[in-house]
């Protein structure tokens, strides 16, 4: 049986730190977000869409009422290009969700092909 991978980035803008954990299942994904030590936020899932799927992405805000536009449009966004189930965690204190946003962007561009080389290797 294989076990579950963790990817971590951070990156540091001003006084706030921003990180992405990202856990990999068999079967899917958990990725926390977080501005200052990683903590639990909002809560979103998504599912991929399938071929001839009509309407928009599948997906649901589990938990929390901060960043729920955020959690869901990445958990979206990663569901879509991992093809598999995703849990986002937002957790944001003092930026905006615009900020938070393009912050945690770059560092799931990051992530994300961190994930593809290890997984090349």
């Amino acid at each position: 049986m294989s076990q579950a991978r963790v990817i971590r980035e951070e990156t540091k803008v001003g006084d706030n730190v921003y990180s992405v954990v990202l856990i990999e299942a068999k079967n899917g994904y958990v990725v926390l977000l977080s501005e200052g030590q990683d903590s639990i936020g909002t809560l979103a899932v998504s599912v991929p869409q399938t071929p001839g799927m009509i309407g928009p992405p599948l997906s649901s805000t589990l938990l929390g009422e901060r960043n729920v536009t955020l959690a869901r449009m990445l958990a979206e966004r990663l569901a879509n290009s991992l093809k598999k189930i995703v849990l986002v965690s937002v957790f944001v204190k003092t930026a905006t969700e615009a900020e938070a946003g393009r912050m945690f962007l770059g560092l799931l561009e990051k992530t994300l092909k961190k994930l593809v080389r290890e997984g090349e290797s």
